[in-house]
């Protein structure tokens, strides 16, 4: 009896295991996918940059002027010759900061439109007033370098932005509004110069490329840093006003090379050209928006 129930029992057993081996399996969970996300230029940004600029107007040859004694200019009676050496350290450091906002149509690949504003310090042009005289000026006189302005104090510019990018490089032109101020004493002779704020525009390019997010340089815990290379030619316009004006007398009387009775010896101009220079920067931008 004891026999017959175990081998029941191992019969009901085996008939169990092979009942449960014929029953459907649970199939297992898929793996959870999870997308990389696709690098876009959408965003506001904010930077910093620094470069070097060089005067590119056509303002280097020397100017020697005679001028009659009657303008008041010189100490000594009689006509004297003032002579400037030309254009001189027009070139030097140029730095500053940038702000501005990028809108990618696709992100990935794609065309990406933006504008940008940005305000600069520079430091060239700081010699070219420096003139000779065969006399000492007269007490409230003074004379300045009448081939144009290559002197600045600072300059900024407002511009719109179209490129491309490849993924995270980004390759653009841009060009638009400029402005700029300073230039030693061009400017600063009451009545006699024309304004001190000069305005114009700007064209140039560059090329931008995104680091990581979790870049060493993102102090600000960005959404992006960018690093950029970029190159820009700024003209800002002189206008009509006094062309030709050199020199300002003791009694306010305004020395043109144009007038009556002076006489331009070398680099003959009745025209003060335009402010113009080239600018190289790099820049580093903090992308705040859209990954």
């Amino acid at each position: 009896m004891k026999k017959l129930l175990l081998a029941s029992t191992v019969l009901a057993g085996m008939t169990a295991a092979a009942a449960a081996a014929d029953l459907p399996r649970r199939a297992a969970p898929p793996p959870v996918f999870t997308p990389v996300p696709v690098f876009t230029w959408t965003g506001f940004y904010a930077g910093f940059n620094a470069g070097y600029g060089f005067g590119t107007g056509n303002d280097r040859g020397a100017t020697v002027a005679a001028v009659p004694a009657a303008y008041g200019v010189f100490a000594n009676p009689g006509p004297q010759v003032i002579a400037f050496a030309g254009q001189r350290s027009a070139e030097g450091f140029v730095g500053g900061g940038q702000i501005g906002y990028n809108y990618q149509f696709t992100p990935g690949s794609g065309v990406v439109v933006g504008v940008e504003a940005d305000a600069q310090y520079v430091d060239f042009g700081r010699d070219r007033n420096r003139f000779l005289a065969t006399s000492p000026l007269a007490a409230g006189a003074a004379a300045f370098n009448p081939n144009g302005v290559t002197g600045l104090d600072y300059f900024g510019t407002v511009r719109g932005r179209l490129g491309y990018a490849f993924d995270r490089t980004l390759v653009y032109a841009t060009g638009g509004f400029a402005y700029g101020s300073g230039g030693g004493r061009d400017f600063g002779l009451p009545n006699f110069t024309r304004d001190e704020f000069q305005t114009g525009w700007t064209v140039g390019g560059g090329v931008e490329y995104a680091l990581p997010t979790d870049s060493f340089l993102n102090f600000f815990r960005s959404s992006a840093v960018t690093l950029k290379v970029e190159g820009l030619y700024v003209n800002l316009d002189q206008g009509n006003r006094n062309n030709g004006l050199f020199a300002v007398g003791a009694t306010g009387i305004p020395v043109a090379l144009s007038s009556t009775g002076v006489t331009v010896i070398s680099g003959a101009t009745s025209r003060r050209n335009d402010t113009e220079f080239a600018v190289v920067r790099a820049g580093i931008n903090y992308k705040f928006g859209s990954y």
